[in-house]
């Protein structure tokens, strides 16, 4: 299985698991990857992403802790089968809104440019 929507910005300021690790909670957590469904070999996503294998690791530790993830030795990496979910699409978007936000400013943009771009980008 690979993980297309799946990226790490060396750009952000977030660390690369925390980044991995907010995405792939993401796509649990509104059923994108549903119970059941296998990630990635450790090695195979870290070779993709252009990540060190500690890192997808450590992502994939701190998933399994938050129950998102099971790991089994010789089993791989499964979607829990009760994983979190997102409360609500509302709370998912605001999380987003969050991360998008902090991205505008580490490149030196404040929220007025950030809805700008938006706006500029927003079909009409």
């Amino acid at each position: 299985m690979t993980l297309q929507s799946v990226t790490v910005d060396v750009l952000d300021p977030t660390p690369p698991y925390e980044q991995l690790r907010r995405q792939l909670a993401d796509l649990v957590g509104s059923g994108v990857l549903a119970p059941g469904d296998r990630l990635p070999p450790v090695r195979q996503l870290a070779a993709d992403l252009g990540l060190s294998p500690g890192t997808v690791a450590r992502t994939y530790r701190e998933l399994e802790q938050s129950g998102h993830v099971r790991s089994r030795r010789g089993g791989g990496t499964r979607v829990a089968p009760h994983p979190p979910t997102t409360s609500t699409p509302e709370q998912a978007l605001e999380e987003a809104a969050r991360a998008y936000l902090e991205r505008a400013r580490v490149l030196g943009l404040g929220p007025a440019e950030a809805a700008a771009a938006l706006d500029r980008v927003t079909p009409r």
